[in-house]
């Protein structure tokens, strides 16, 4: 891959449904526009069986959604490289430069969607059993676990959702929760409590993921009276929040104690001409239609920047 030596008008970090409504809307504006994007266009939105809530489809699943919206920001002349961002920084002038594995970019503003990848448990055998039972993709690895037990670490919406299509291959889920009452909705919540191959274990949480070649248990331990004991299972998949991908921005775009990206309610971030749209930044709410409303105000808040830096040299 080679990137051009002039520079964009916009690039844009991710290809989440935030990501690709910026270059979106970038696109359809005549500004040139470029999306990195480290994996596969969707971002979460990828690895989600069903979605029931995204205006104009009943039902839809993530991966038809993805696709959906990477066509058509591509329509509109959004060009979408897979590279890993390294790094951000101010260049000469106000340009900024992208450092990715590929080479550097260089951007007259820059929408920094990014999103976040599932936190970890960080419980002993997680990582050295990840891939061989241990998954936070219930819709990617679920087939794998036909006619086993499984265990959701979780009581959030995702945790629910993923909880549910793991049914249908798991002949047993069983989510562990350490509150005593659900997080989630009040939908998913009816849903999972419907469906007969769901239960609920309410005030453990998991301390150890057991087994030598592939996961064979947990060890989970009650909150209340601190008793420790071990289930069976043949899959753990954690469900336990999201951690901001943020590690590559400079000191000066502010963070909230979370590594969030903090803006106004324009997505600008506190390096003149950066944006930030999605689940990089800190929200109340976090949903696709969050997402895509961001992803519109940062492109046109970009495109607004430029057409004033243009009238300034003009001037």
């Amino acid at each position: 891959m080679a990137f051009k030596t002039e520079p964009y008008d916009v690039v844009v970090i991710g290809a989440g449904p935030a990501g690709l409504t910026a270059a979106l809307y970038a696109a359809r504006s005549n500004l040139e526009t470029l999306v990195l994007e480290k994996e596969v266009p969707g971002g979460q939105i990828a690895t989600t069986n069903d979605i029931e809530n995204y205006p104009g489809f009943r039902t839809v699943s993530g991966p038809e959604l993805a696709e959906t919206m990477e066509k058509h920001a591509r329509a509109f002349g959004a060009r979408i490289e897979f590279t890993v961002v390294e790094g951000l920084e101010m260049a000469e002038g106000e340009l900024k430069r992208i450092r990715t594995s590929d080479g550097d970019v260089l951007a007259r503003t820059v929408i920094i969607a990014s999103g976040s990848e599932p936190r970890k448990l960080g419980v002993p055998g997680e990582d050295r059993l990840r891939g061989r039972g241990v998954s936070y993709c219930a819709t990617c690895d679920g087939a794998f676990f036909q006619d086993k037990v499984c265990v959701v670490v979780g009581g959030g919406d995702s945790a629910l959702q993923e909880g549910n299509y793991l049914t249908r291959f798991a002949s047993r889920v069983i989510v562990v929760h350490r509150r005593d009452r659900l997080r989630a909705s009040e939908a998913q919540q009816a849903k999972a409590r419907a469906n007969p191959k769901m239960e609920f274990l309410f005030n453990h949480v998991v301390e150890e993921i057991l087994g030598e070649q592939r996961v064979t248990g947990v060890r989970v331990r009650d909150v209340v009276t601190g008793e420790r004991r071990e289930i069976a299972c043949d899959g753990v998949f954690p469900y336990v929040g999201l951690k901001p991908n943020s590690d590559f921005l400079p000191p000066e775009i502010e963070r909230d104690e979370l590594g969030r990206v903090v803006t106004d309610e324009r997505m600008r971030t506190a390096l003149p001409g950066v944006f930030a749209a999605g689940d990089i930044r800190p929200k109340e709410i976090r949903q696709i239609t969050t997402a895509v409303s961001d992803g519109t105000v940062a492109a046109m808040e970009a495109e607004a920047y430029l057409a004033t830096r243009a009238v300034a040299s003009r001037g």
